[in-house]
């Protein structure tokens, strides 16, 4: 049987359960990123855990959305970050660098991979061929200990786009027209468009 993207994707990562839309599925996770927002949490849960050192193949901890320095708790957020990454192995990017998410598409991005983000923006890594998930801190905590993800089976919506786009529009631009028109209120949770 013929085989999408997305599918030939999971298929690949498959660990547990069968692909059937709305069945629960368990997926390998090669790369993590997590921002100091949902960091500090991810963390903690990590040495909570007891983990000594990722499991990923890449887990990035970006700096990039408390970045204002009027007292000391951000700061502090930022050297226990800095610090955690040294000790899990994990990426660690330095405020300034630049958003978590394009960041990661031009460093780590490989079509093919999956990856776990605890940022709404990882998603924007399916542009690269990847199956790119947003979720919470404590899956995204998970996956960087080698567990497997555990997510309903999606439904994979098709979009063909026919001709060629105008100057300074782009495929930014189609999918959230596509949501405007589809459903901005939660309508593209589950689902997958491809």
């Amino acid at each position: 049987m013929l085989q999408n993207v997305t599918q030939k994707l999971i298929a690949s990562h498959l660990l547990e359960g069968t692909m059937r839309e709305g069945e629960e599925i368990a997926i390998k996770i090669d790369q993590t990123l997590t921002q100091d927002a949902t960091g500090t949490m991810v963390m903690l849960e990590l040495e909570a855990m007891g983990l000594e050192r990722t499991r990923t193949e890449v887990s990035v901890q970006y700096v990039d959305h408390n970045l204002l320095q009027t007292d000391f708790k951000n700061a502090d957020d930022h050297l226990f970050l800095q610090s955690a990454c040294r000790r899990f192995g994990i990426w660690y990017s330095r405020p300034g660098n630049g958003v978590s998410h394009p960041l990661h598409m031009e460093h780590f991005g490989r079509p093919g991979c999956t990856l776990l983000g605890s940022d709404s923006h990882t998603c924007a890594a399916g542009s690269m061929g990847m199956l790119a998930i947003g979720a919470g801190g404590l899956e995204v905590a998970m996956a960087i200990a080698g567990e497997p993800f555990y997510v309903k089976m999606p439904r994979i919506v098709g979009v063909r786009l026919i001709g060629s786009l105008p100057d300074w529009v782009s495929a930014k631009d189609i999918i959230l027209e596509m949501l405007r028109r589809y459903d901005v209120s939660g309508g593209g949770v589950g689902k997958v468009f491809e």
